[in-house]
């Protein structure tokens, strides 16, 4: 009997994607143990070739169709990866379109490479807490781009996942049914009960800012949620904001924008600082920790940096700093981007230091530097931008006031919405 018979919960709906004229073994097998774990399958078909040897819910010309195209026309098209992106597309667009009439609660995919990238596109065409789940023989690879990683995506290694079934690959194909059955069971969509603001921050280690900021927006009635700006924090951020599912972002930590700008692995992505702007959000913005910038601790320190003072976080993470040069390049980065924007936008620039370690005293101190920004920054910000400048420390109490009497002005003006006590709230 599958989960919630006999008590009138339906069993979650589980998309099944994949390639079945290559991997019938394991999709089937797939099928068999979402349905186990009490969910019900539905077998959706990306292959161009050939055909499944079993019939799909949703075969490979209804995904065809989906791309406004044909099978042969996509067999035609020129090569395996013009034809894949195409799958891809029409994958996307029918898989939402699945979710927006309530027929499926989650789904899964197979692949390698291809089935990856086709995967990839689907995650992203469903909104933030639906379950996506990927097995892949390329999980967690540096070859994904952190844009076109959705929010809320899991994956697993696809291990032992070449030239059929064994008994490791079975082991990972049923913990992954389990995970995104379960989590269509279980797991809560956002449910906003009050207006919500996006925050960006770098732990407190670094940034301290949040300990009195966030107090402060929940007593004024917001939800305040807060992005760890190591590269996926900032990629969620970005991607809610252009869904516009914030009634405002504070953007304090840039650090994952300078550090695609010195081609480091911690990265949002090229539109770091974009989306917000682009979706009209209003944004309070800052240039935290922008002199970072991330490398792998556990890997030689790159030439290009070996003379650059070296912070060590963890075993995991260490940071070097840019030069003046460097500073200056990011300030003209920061002010392209905020010309981008087209909702009301503020930048606060703390003369005195933007990350615990740039202050007197501390290894990353470098007072020059720091003033080749500032001057840089103050003519970059462009004139759609209110500039602030304040004498203090990112982390100190000026600044949380600068950024409260900004977004406390943007509430009386009718810019942010006003926020909702618990108690009204649930009323």
């Amino acid at each position: 009997m599958s989960a919630g018979a006999g008590s009138g919960e339906r069993s979650p709906r589980i998309l099944v994607i994949g390639t079945g004229d290559t991997k019938a073994d394991e999709l089937d097998f797939m099928r068999a143990k979402v349905a186990e774990a009490g969910g019900v399958p539905l077998m959706l078909d990306v292959s161009v070739l050939g055909d499944p040897p079993y019939l799909p819910e949703h075969d490979k010309h209804a995904v065809a169709a989906a791309a406004g195209t044909t099978i042969p026309a996509i067999v035609a098209s020129g090569d395996e990866n013009s034809a894949m992106t195409l799958m891809a597309e029409g994958a996307a667009r029918l898989t939402k379109r699945l979710h927006d009439a309530g027929e499926i609660d989650g789904f899964i995919a197979l692949g390698g490479t291809m089935g990856t990238d086709l995967a990839l596109d689907v995650a992203l065409a469903l909104p933030l807490g639906v379950p996506k789940f990927v097995v892949s023989t390329i999980a967690y690879s540096h070859l994904l781009p952190p844009e076109r990683i959705a929010t809320d995506l899991m994956m697993i290694l696809w291990a032992g996942g070449l030239y059929g079934l064994n008994s490791t690959c079975r082991s990972a194909l049923s913990q992954a049914c389990g995970a995104v059955v379960g989590a269509a069971r279980v797991g809560r969509k956002p449910d906003v009960d009050r207006p919500v603001v996006g925050i960006s921050s770098l732990g407190k280690s670094c940034l301290t800012y949040m300990v009195d900021l966030k107090p402060a927006l929940d007593k004024r009635g917001y939800e305040t949620v807060i992005f760890h700006t190591t590269g996926m924090g900032g990629r969620a951020l970005e991607a809610i904001a252009e869904q516009r599912g914030f009634a405002a972002v504070m953007d304090f930590s840039l650090q994952e924008l300078a550090n695609h700008l010195s081609d480091s692995v911690v990265t949002s992505g090229a539109d770091r600082l974009e989306n917000a702007g682009r979706a009209g959000v209003p944004q309070i913005v800052a240039p935290g920790a922008i002199d970072m910038v991330d490398i792998p601790a556990w890997q030689p320190v790159p030439e290009r940096f070996a003379d650059r003072p070296y912070h060590a976080h963890n075993r995991l993470l260490g940071s070097v700093t840019s030069d003046a040069q460097g500073r200056r390049a990011i300030a003209r980065a920061i002010g392209a981007k905020l010309a981008l924007a087209r909702g009301p936008t503020a930048f606060i620039l703390p003369t005195g230091g933007i990350q615990q370690w740039d202050q007197e005293g501390e290894p990353l101190h470098e007072p020059d530097a720091l003033q080749a920004f500032v001057e840089e920054m103050r003519r970059s910000v462009p004139g759609n931008v209110a500039l602030h400048e304040i004498s203090g420390h990112i982390n100190s109490a000026a600044f949380v006031d600068k950024a409260l009497s900004i977004f406390d002005a943007w509430v009386t003006e009718g810019i942010v919405p006003p926020g909702v006590t618990r108690g009204a709230a649930s009323a």
